[in-house]
């Protein structure tokens, strides 16, 4: 049997050919590349080895001893002397392996091992969350002795201990194989539990403090990883922990949607709640790995305010549920009253089936462009970046790309918190001795020197000089994030960029498929510029009406201003946070001043409780549909729970419209991403790319900073609602800036800053340059509240003056 090397590189694109080895497992011939490891080639010809420590994503390290086997000749003329470790061997030529199947001296070494394993662990797999997926279980049962020969008194250990509010640690059950703590330290890079003590003390316990005491709390944003690859149940998670039993669970396959990576996750659940949920296998996406994120904030859509019955405001103002028939009707004849006056904000949590809804919805019934899906602080120039770069231009740059580029610059990105599966893709090239990583940021954040990223010091404000200071050509790759779009000139420049190719790396799951569905006031579906004639008559046709608009319309600040100044009579709004705007409190108004709002949303929020009729969709768990990832990557994914009444937002939308006598043609979401696919990305002429000047750089005055920030992964979001062991692991709220920075406001190290007259926090001593102050956009003080954000020049005292 041959493992032959194939070319999967691409058309044009040339290897060279794999090395293969032959040697002999079981009296079977097989062929593999050089380096595989036994164990692995073992796997080829279908003979699969028992083992624990083992992980085809980690290093080899031969810590549990279970996979051993008899190696008579290692290729030399000459055997092992004794059994051997499969996992951490390399295949030879002419190697000649036995393993339990054909050696009884493998097997004995097998079944001795396991018997150690088992002296000391409990027998308590009635009450084990692994028990029914336990390797350790399974493998006893297939390659240990039928009966125990320990009657002695097992050691116990105290337990749980909490290596963190999320991860909980069952230390008996602990067999030392090592997986937590080299994915820990190979993959997420974070200090983790250690192995502790020798012999038969030896046993695991939270690793070092700075000052090398045991006890230091376990902060990582990938810590539920290590409680899946456990193969034992020695870690378990806090929130599932006596739960429930994989038996009892029914699995689907879904993806993430908390960020716009695409992860692939399992949806474990229960008589009609999620129990959990775990990372999926997808080799050209997250691999086996996803965020704590991912993993345990999926409890929102379940609080006591979520919507379940439409809600129409009745004559004395009050929210009343009303059938759904009832409500698609009082919200039709309002939006027919307003029609041509119509702002609509469909958020960023949208499918791609949703966001081409929402896109027919506002073109084809409202006969608008007064479209903006960007529930976030916005610039000028980012409708028509967006627009020029990103709509139409399919799979781009990807996660395999990003590990053989020569360079990948970050630009307004902090991959680590806005863009976790491509923080671990990185670091794992890095590792591996792939690209150099450039981070253009006001300093070195905890995920960029987990990275080995090279820092460009950079005052916000000024990324386009810093830019323009790298020499970038063929082979380099540009992550832009949307924090770029507050920048003056940024994008312009990056769309002039030669050479280099670009990749825009948005927070949300559902951005990357609002641009393919035209939800900005210059862009149709398909990339085609609302600006173009002939881009508006080809979809016109194509959607069977007489006329797009061809105006181009408002963006979001657009929108709100001219609501709240009663120049837009109604408002159409779905899955927007207010405190997410750029101006809050413009929002507030903007929302209070509208004749007709209508309200798309899954739970009770701002929004609804201003609008006129409230009508309940259907979160991603209770859909199917397509998000769209930074690559341009497609994420299919079907629904994992069938809640009666649970309805999309393309379901919802077609009913307005249709109350309305202007139907947008399709219903559910599978005509929807049929309708969008035969639509088609227009191929004549594109929008044009933006162009914008810099601003000169300038010194804050006295007593003001420049403020640097972006949203933590973990911060105040309603996203997390329910999940408090979770929310617990948010890093600490601090604001970081020079020694110099704090002196020159009178702030003392160790003291506290207030910015903006009353954000108050902690204050850090850091490497930033002088008068910058770096804080998060969401922890304790939402900043978009208080008007600031990237960029923004403010105030700065001390938090510590009365």
């Amino acid at each position: 049997m041959t493992l032959e090397a194939q070319s999967t590189s691409g058309a044009g694109d040339t290897q060279a050919p794999v090395e293969l080895v032959t040697l002999t497992i079981d009296d079977v011939s097989v062929s593999v590349p050089k380096g595989t490891l036994v164990i692995r080639a073992a796997e080829v010809v279908g003979i699969e080895i028992p083992r624990f420590c083992d992980h085809p994503l980690l290093e080899p390290v031969g810590a549990c001893r279970q996979c051993l086997v008899d190696i008579p000749d290692a290729g030399n003329g000459r055997g092992f002397p004794k059994p051997q470790a499969s996992c951490t061997i390399e295949a030879a030529p002419g190697m000649v392996v036995r393993t339990h199947l054909t050696s009884e001296v493998a097997a004995t070494a097998q079944r001795g091992n396991m018997e150690f394993l088992l002296v000391n662990h409990p027998l308590d797999c009635p009450v084990c969350d692994k028990g029914g997926e336990c390797p350790l279980q399974n493998q006893a049962m297939t390659h240990g002795r039928g009966e125990s020969r320990f009657h002695e008194t097992k050691r116990t250990f105290a337990k749980p201990v909490p290596v963190s509010a999320q991860v909980l640690l069952d230390r008996e059950r602990c067999v030392l194989c090592a997986r937590c703590t080299r994915f820990s330290d190979q993959v997420a890079g974070d200090p983790f539990i250690a192995l502790v003590e020798r012999g038969a003390q030896q046993q695991v316990g939270i690793g070092p403090s700075s000052d090398g005491a045991e006890g230091a709390p376990f902060h990582s944003y990938f810590s539920g990883n290590t409680i899946q690859i456990c193969p034992v149940g020695a870690l378990t998670s806090a929130d599932y922990r006596f739960r429930s039993r994989p038996f009892d669970l029914v699995s689907v396959p879904s993806v993430a949607e908390h960020d716009a990576c695409g992860a692939a996750i399992r949806v474990d659940h229960r008589r009609g709640a999620v129990m959990r949920r775990l990372a999926g296998d997808d080799p050209e996406v997250n691999e086996e790995w996803i965020s704590d994120k991912d993993r345990f904030a999926f409890t929102s859509t379940r609080q006591d305010d979520r919507l379940r019955t439409p809600l129409v405001r009745d004559e004395h103002g009050e929210l009343q549920p009303m059938s759904w028939p009832g409500a698609l009707a009082v919200a039709g004849r309002l939006l027919e009253s307003v029609r041509g006056s119509v702002g609509v904000l469909p958020g960023g949590r949208l499918t791609l089936e949703d966001a081409h809804g929402w896109s027919a919805f506002a073109r084809v019934a409202l006969g608008t462009n007064d479209v903006d899906f960007r529930s976030r602080a916005v610039g000028p120039e980012e409708a028509d970046f967006l627009a020029a770069q990103v709509a139409g231009s399919g799979l781009g740059v990807s996660y395999a790309e990003l590990a053989r580029a020569r360079r990948v610059v970050l630009v307004a990105l902090e991959p680590e918190d806005e863009a976790a599966t491509i923080f671990l893709r990185l670091r794992k090239a890095v590792l591996a001795g792939g690209p150099q990583v450039v981070t253009i940021a006001s300093h070195r954040s905890r995920g960029s020197e987990k990275l080995a990223a090279t820092l460009v010091p950079t005052v916000p404000g000024q990324e386009v000089a810093s830019l323009a200071g790298l020499d970038l050509g063929s082979g380099d790759v540009v992550l832009v994030g949307e924090r770029a779009a507050l920048v003056p000139g940024l994008l312009s420049a990056l769309a002039a960029l030669e050479g280099a190719r670009l990749a825009w790396v948005p927070r949300r799951a559902g951005d990357r498929a609002a641009v393919e569905a035209g939800l900005l006031p210059n862009l149709l579906p398909g990339a085609r510029p609302v600006a173009v004639a002939e881009a508006r008559a080809d979809l016109a046709a194509a959607w069977g009406v007489a006329v797009i608009p061809g105006i181009r319309g408002r963006d979001v600040v657009s929108i709100v201003d001219d609501a709240a100044d009663h120049a837009l009579l109604g408002l159409v709004v779905g899955g927007v946070e207010v405190a997410d705007l750029p101006d809050p409190a413009r929002a507030r108004a903007a929302l209070a001043a509208a004749q007709v709002v209508i309200s798309l949303e899954v739970r009770r929020s701002e929004v609804t409780e201003l609008a006129d009729v409230v009508l309940p969709v259907a979160p991603p768990v209770e859909k199917s549909g397509t998000f769209v990832t930074w690559e341009g990557r497609r994420r299919p994914f079907d629904t994992a729970l069938h809640e009666p009444g649970s309805v999309t937002d393309t379901r919802v939308l077609a009913g307005i419209a249709e109350e309305m006598e202007r139907p947008i043609g399709f219903r559910t979401t599978a005509d929807a991403l049929a309708d969008h696919d035969s639509v088609g990305h227009w191929d004549g002429t594109r929008a044009g790319g933006p162009s914008a000047a810099p601003t000169a750089e300038t010194r804050p005055p006295a007593g003001h900073v420049v403020v640097s920030a972006w949203r933590q992964l973990i911060d105040d979001g309603r996203g997390q609602d329910g999940q408090a062991e979770y929310s617990a692991t948010a890093r600490p709220a601090v604001a970081r800036a020079s020694a110099a920075t704090w002196s020159s406001v009178g702030v003392t190290d160790g003291g506290t800053v207030r910015l903006g007259g009353s954000a108050v926090f902690p204050a850090v001593v850091d490497d930033l340059p002088d008068g910058v102050v770096w804080v998060p956009g969401n922890n304790g003080v939402n900043l978009r509240e208080l008007g600031l954000g990237h960029g923004s020049v403010t105030t700065a005292t001390s938090g510590d003056d009365a």
